[in-house]
């Protein structure tokens, strides 16, 4: 399908990095809480509500099936509304990881990351871990830009920041067409890494209008998790 379609245009030149963020963090400031809405309707990361979409791929070894689901909640974080995302990671048919993500879009049309409830599970159903949960304004944890509005060739930026327990960044590194309509950029690529974990790299693929499609570690564990279907709610 369209996933098939638009890895096949990712050319060596796609990889090719340029350019750098314009503070630190990447972020600019946050706006004030009135600037924000929980509907999210960026072109490269939309998350209408009741739209499900599902994974497949491979996670240490093992079958992997990532189910996503962005729900008609939402919830207030430092007086931002965030729209409620729930994701939920099966490894070999069982339930493995469960997450609560929290987005918002500001009025320029960035989408924010305002903070996760993940929790890892044994075969029992038990939470073994909470690690890498956190909560923008709680115990100095910060939101950034999960994705912004225009993205750009180089531009970088960190997506969280939670001091030893969540700070990944991105960079834009290919911006191309995909097979449909001529003459626009319909396919973005970008390349995640954390301090917290030297040497582990990871990409991933957006088509405009849908979100990732596609989601593969080059340096480091072995995963990958690509999209086989989306099914819009009412």
């Amino acid at each position: 399908m369209f996933v098939a379609a638009g890895v096949a245009l990712v050319s060596a030149q796609a990889f090719a990095a340029v350019g750098g963020s314009t503070d630190p963090r990447g972020t600019p400031a946050m706006p004030p809480p009135s600037s924000f809405s929980a509907h999210v309707d960026n072109q490269w990361f939309p998350l209408a509500a009741g739209t499900r979409y599902v994974y497949s791929g491979t996670k240490d070894g093992k079958p992997a099936r990532d189910v996503m689901t962005v729900t008609h909640s939402t919830r207030m974080i430092e007086g931002v509304p965030c729209v409620v995302v729930h994701d939920r990671l099966y490894l070999r048919g069982r339930l493995e990881e469960r997450t609560t993500d929290w987005y918002t879009q500001d009025s320029r049309g960035n989408v924010w990351y305002f903070g996760e409830n993940t929790a890892e599970l044994d075969a029992r159903g038990r939470v073994t871990s909470t690690e890498g949960t956190w909560t923008a304004g709680v115990d100095g944890a910060k939101p950034g830009i999960f994705m912004p509005a225009q993205p750009q060739l180089g531009r970088s930026g960190q997506q969280e920041y939670y001091k030893g327990h969540a700070d990944d960044h991105y960079k834009v590194i290919g911006l191309f067409d995909t097979v449909s309509p001529a003459g626009t950029k319909n396919a973005l690529l970008t390349q995640e890494t954390t301090p917290l974990e030297p040497g582990t790299v990871d990409h991933k693929l957006y088509v405009r209008g849908i979100g990732t499609v596609l989601e593969q570690t080059e340096k480091g564990a072995n995963e990958r998790n690509e999209l086989v279907s989306v099914t819009r709610g009412a």
